[in-house]
């Protein structure tokens, strides 16, 4: 490889003495931050302020290629030189069965060289770009970063799979501190894909002291072997009051540059960059776009897989595509390649090829997310910085992006290489990257990569003629991050009907439930106040038990669940779990709304949709209570049956998370106390206004979403946002709580007893029903029997208390008995007339149809 490999510590070397001045002594001083260990460290890196609340300082590496522009061999000659350091240690048969995998951002281009330095591996880098029809083959998160949540989309679902002969993984990022991201992707990874080795390969091992042993701990508990290599060792040492101190200097020049910014050529150095900064009297130049010619078939990098056939493709490829940039350099004598974001590697090899195709004196770096200090000062490694919008459409939003050490570089051309994906107006703009650069150099030269986009599976294909989800505020009242609603919109169609045609239409046997609508209940003044004295009475409560069951999700099915709730009850509890876990982990889970229907299943199609955008083992189903258990065993038969006939898609986990499990159905909840959960006291008007789920053959055809409707014409008795709000606001007190009632639920026996199926079977045949799907128990069931169907009595257990203060009103209104009775292990239980008609026994239904 010649200086593409081990050569290249010379020239490191040789970059670096330039430099007196160590660019970590202004920080140093400043914070009385310690760098110490091997003799080379200070060559790699550098120091620099972090615009961060979880961390304070930001070792800057001088050999990365992301903030610190360096000559390109020597970015790809360090990464290679560490992939043939684990071939060497993997030996050559292990080798050729490894998958390597790279961190997103900085990391993906040091990845992708050591995978080359290995040879035969396959190369796969995480992301923070979404990419429809690819599911998710695992997620995880990075506390410390300002961006947390990392993606895995390979387009080949096997990637990560481990061999029969055992296939080693090696993990790539640029520094190897406390341990915590890797050491989380590992186990998050080989719970899914468990395999006998690891090797976990950094620029820099940071490690303190106290993280020394960690690793043999770690590899013991998971039971592989884990390697490190790493090509320099050391260790920060932080001083007490790092972080306030570090925000305090941040606070200070940030005060100092809001001042007037000078006109001079200064300017071009000016640390914070007000905006562009001309570099002669004239206007900048339009930038020269330059045709690369890109190879067919080669991926722009390793977001979705990159393979050794891949490889070789792109190194036949590489010294035309350079001498096309170099036809557009004109005269100019020292050039940047500026690669994009995650679009490390693409730019770096065309760097390397422009190397070796002009005379001119090449750097490359990339830009970033990561929002850091420029001081302009020869100790400090971030000289100065260009800001402009993000131009990829980001999934997370806009925001601004970063280009460091660009402007005062002495660049007299600069090479942006993007990814087509990111070749949008926002790149072209008047504040733009584009303008931004050209402010700071006599010419900008564009190179668009085309983003490579997998070929879909059949499954994926079918399933992108699905529609998206629907969201708020055009379907449902609740925001549209809270949650996605894998239904059609079925609100100009007339679907209710009298509760007690429905009753009698359903029991003979002549309807489904599913297939019309009760008459929406209109609560009356005395039971909304009802509600609002239930929900302040209960929003502790609620709080925890949403707090558990978010914990007990988040440490057993991975770090970034994908939250599916059982529309419509689970649908307010799912939102809840979401803002737990942002709330207390940063974590933006995705939520979607399905629809299930007892004696009919599950909606399929939601399932296909779900399987094409998220990784199956990912999803979470959500609902809100547990009765009898019948959902739940509807749940795992439906999936059961979506597997056999859907095997392309994977299994889904049918374990369904509650918040309250009286029933002892499942062995993921907040509680198993039977109290009032205030979203049951109502319908629409507590779960975004959106109605129960249709499923009529004639509106509900083979390609379609189950059905429901928005009824917007409740907008002024919607307490929805109250609900939510009035429990979120209690998170922060029960927090304690939480921690101590989660960890004590993981170490416990939380398998189901089924309690209550047993007692709703007696109960049955006791009160002569033989029918259980005629007998409702626990206090959410029963009270949608009296806001849905045509109660016959009402079992409530002895001494319940204000628990069942909204029933006894309801059952007053509806002229139904309340029985009290013993040994129930419900709080209550709801019994619907058999064989209904309507002349039987029980209510005349005029509070529910009453206009």
């Amino acid at each position: 490889m010649g200086e593409h490999g081990p050569a290249a510590d010379e020239h490191i070397r040789e970059e670096e003495t330039v430099d007196v001045e160590w660019s970590g002594n202004w920080v140093a001083g400043r914070l009385g931050v310690e760098l110490v260990g091997d003799g080379e460290l200070r060559e790699l890196l550098g120091l620099a302020l972090r615009r961060n609340p979880k961390r304070a300082h930001l070792l800057v590496s001088n050999v990365l290629g992301k903030h610190v522009p360096q000559r390109p061999s020597v970015v790809h000659g360090v990464g290679y030189e560490l992939g043939e350091r684990v071939r060497h240690l993997l030996g050559e048969a292990e080798a050729r069965r490894a998958v390597v995998l790279g961190y997103a951002e900085t990391a993906t281009g040091l990845g992708h060289a050591v995978a080359d330095g290995l040879g035969v591996a396959p190369y796969l880098h995480s992301t923070r770009r979404p990419v429809p029809g690819v599911a998710q083959a695992g997620g995880f998160e990075e506390a410390h970063s300002h961006a947390t949540s990392h993606l895995l989309l390979p387009e080949d679902p096997d990637l990560l799979k481990a061999t029969a002969e055992g296939s080693p993984l090696v993990l790539v990022d640029d520094e190897f501190s406390t341990g915590n991201t890797v050491l989380n992707t590992i186990r998050a990874l080989h719970a899914r894909y468990p395999r006998d080795r690891y090797v976990i390969v950094a620029l820099v091992d940071m490690r303190s002291e106290a993280d020394q042993g960690r690793l043999a701990e770690f590899a013991q508990e998971i039971g592989a072997r884990v390697d490190l290599v790493a090509r320099a060792r050391g260790t920060v040492r932080l001083p007490e009051g790092v972080l306030e101190k570090g925000r305090s200097l941040v606070a200070e020049h940030d005060a100092r540059d809001a001042g007037p910014v000078a006109s001079g050529p200064s300017a071009e150095h000016d640390a914070q960059d007000a905006g562009p900064v001309a570099s002669g009297s004239s206007a900048p130049r339009p930038p020269v776009r330059v045709a690369l010619d890109w190879p067919a078939g080669v991926p722009d990098g390793g977001r979705h897989g990159f393979t050794p056939v891949h490889r070789a493709a792109l190194e036949a490829a590489l010294p035309a595509m350079g001498a096309r940039i170099a036809g557009a350099l004109g005269e100019a004598r020292r050039v940047l390649v500026l690669g994009f974001e995650e679009l490390m590697y693409a730019p770096l090899r065309l760097a390397t090829a422009l190397e070796d195709a002009t005379t001119a004196e090449v750097r490359y770096s990339t830009t970033t997310r990561s929002p850091v200090l420029a001081v302009d000062d020869p100790g400090y490694a971030i000289r100065s910085r260009l800001v402009f919008p993000a131009h990829d459409d980001p999934a997370d939003g806009p925001g601004d992006r970063y280009a460091y050490n660009v402007a005062g570089a002495g660049f007299d051309a600069v090479v942006a290489v993007v990814d087509s994906a990111a070749d949008t107006p926002a790149l072209h703009a008047p504040d733009g990257l584009l303008a931004r650069l050209a402010g700071h150099t006599d010419r900008v030269v564009l190179a668009v990569v085309p983003s490579y986009v997998p070929s879909p599976t059949p499954h994926r294909q079918e399933a992108a003629m699905l529609p998206e989800p629907l969201r708020g505020p055009a379907f449902s009242s609740y925001a549209a991050k809270d949650v996605g609603w894998l239904l059609q919109d079925l609100s100009d169609t007339v679907l209710e009907a009298p509760t007690e045609e429905r009753e009698e239409a359903i029991q003979s046997g002549g309807a489904h439930y599913a297939e019309s609508l009760p008459v929406e209940y209109q609560p009356s003044p005395q039971y909304q106040e009802l509600f609002k004295a239930a929900l302040d009475t209960s929003a502790t409560r609620i709080a925890r038990a949403v707090g558990t069951v978010t914990e007990t999700v988040l440490a057993e099915r991975g770090p970034r669940p994908v939250l599916v709730s059982l529309a419509r009850a689970g649908t307010p509890v799912g939102v809840l779990m979401r803002r737990w876990a942002q709330h207390r982990h940063g974590l933006d889970l995705p939520h979607y709304a399905v629809s299930i229907v007892r004696g009919r299943g599950i909606d399929a199609n939601a399932l296909r949709w779900l399987a094409a955008h998220h990784d199956p083992a990912d999803v979470v189903f959500v609902d809100g209570w547990t009765g009898k258990g019948a959902i739940t065993r509807e749940l795992a038969a439906a999936l059961e049956e979506f597997a056999a006939a859907h095997p392309e898609c994977g299994p889904f986990d049918p374990e369904i998370a509650v918040l309250a499990d009286p029933g002892g159905c499942v062995r993921t909840y907040g509680t198993r106390e039977d109290f009032l959960i205030p979203s049951a006291c109502l319908n629409s008007t507590v779960s975004g206004l959106i109605s129960r789920t249709v499923l009529r053959s004639d509106l509900v055809g083979p390609h379609d979403f189950h059905g429901a409707k928005f009824y917007r014409e409740l907008a002024d008795t919607d307490v929805s946002g109250l609900f939510l709000d009035t429990v979120a606001a209690r998170f922060d007190e029960v927090a304690g709580a939480v921690d101590a009632e989660a960890k004590e639920l993981l170490a416990a026996d939380r398998a189901p007893t089924w309690e209550g199926w047993a007692a709703v079977e007696r109960i049955s045949e006791e009160y002569g029903i033989h029918d259980v799907n005629l007998v409702k128990p626990g206090v959410g069931e029963t009270t949608r029997v009296l806001l849905r169907r045509v109660p016959w009595k009402i079992l409530a257990k002895r001494g319940a208390g204000a628990d069942l203060d909204h029933v006894r009103l309801l059952a007053e209104q509806r002229g139904v008995p309340v029985e009290e009775v013993e040994e129930l292990p419900y709080t209550c239980v709801g019994l619907i007339h058999p064989k209904y008609t309507r002349g039987a026994t029980g209510a005349d239904g005029t509070a529910v149809t009453a206009k």
